[in-house]
């Protein structure tokens, strides 16, 4: 049965569409349409180097944002309110205080750093490791949540079967959770995927802007804009169009 919107519901939601699609809109019109592919192969190096490091940190998240949905969803342990509460804080923190805060604890003096630095040499500020780092800790949290959220719509009680058959409890995870919550995991992979390309504040505090070492896409976008404001035009129109593909796959996997 279709539900009648009232008027001035319907015009307000209007007003939030227009408010959401205007700046799109306005992007499409300062495009430079005649010189668009030469601007997309002059941030080749942007542009590569955005894919490798957003591929790298979203397996970082999912290789840690999995279990931990997974705990969230069925564990029952003190401080998992906390937990989440910690889960969630990279979404509602500024980019720049949580790339304030990688380079307070991993950076050369940070209290992990230093340790990491002095056991095996290895220095994580302003390197293309830096950067994964960066996007892998901004793309976490839509990877645990959608996991968790995938977690608890699976039926739990096949898992208790397994248990009585026999299966170990990295077994049942294995081949009964995961099978079960696959369409979120996937949809929260490529969440978490669109969030680590897209990342730009933490990228640029903890990793730097070094073109073709830390230098993705979206600081590519920043540097044109006080160089060449129609290159980035051109390129915010990339990182559009496959946030929008992104978003499309997830929401077919979601609703499967």
């Amino acid at each position: 049965m279709k539900r009648l919107i009232p008027g001035r519901v319907g015009a307000l939601a209007s007003a939030g569409v227009l408010l959401l699609v205007v700046p799109f809109v306005g992007l499409l019109f300062r495009i430079p349409w005649t010189r668009i592919g030469n601007d997309v192969a002059d941030s080749g190096t942007a542009l590569r180097l955005s894919i490798v490091v957003s591929v790298l940190a979203t397996i970082v998240a999912l290789g840690v944002g999995v279990p931990l949905g997974w705990t969230l969803a069925r564990g029952t342990f003190r401080g998992k309110a906390l937990m989440r509460s910690a889960v969630l804080l990279p979404i509602v923190l500024p980019p720049v205080v949580a790339g304030s805060a990688l380079l307070a604890s991993l950076g050369r003096r940070g209290f992990l750093g230093s340790v990491i630095d002095d056991a095996v040499g290895i220095t994580l500020p302003f390197t293309t490791a830096g950067a994964v780092i960066a996007a892998a800790f901004v793309a976490l949290p839509f990877v645990a949540l959608v996991s968790e959220a995938g977690f608890r719509a699976s039926d739990e009680r096949l898992e208790e079967v397994a248990a009585t058959l026999g299966a170990g409890s990295w077994r049942r995870f294995r081949r009964v959770a995961l099978p079960q919550a696959a369409p979120a995991l996937i949809a929260g992979a490529a969440l978490g995927w669109a969030r680590a390309l897209g990342e730009f504040g933490a990228t640029i505090t903890f990793a730097g802007n070094l073109e073709g070492r830390t230098q993705t896409l979206p600081l590519a976008i920043f540097f044109e804009l006080q160089q060449d404001p129609e290159a980035a035009f051109s390129l915010s129109l990339i990182l559009v169009l496959v946030s929008l593909a992104v978003l499309a796959a997830a929401r077919h996997s979601w609703a499967r």
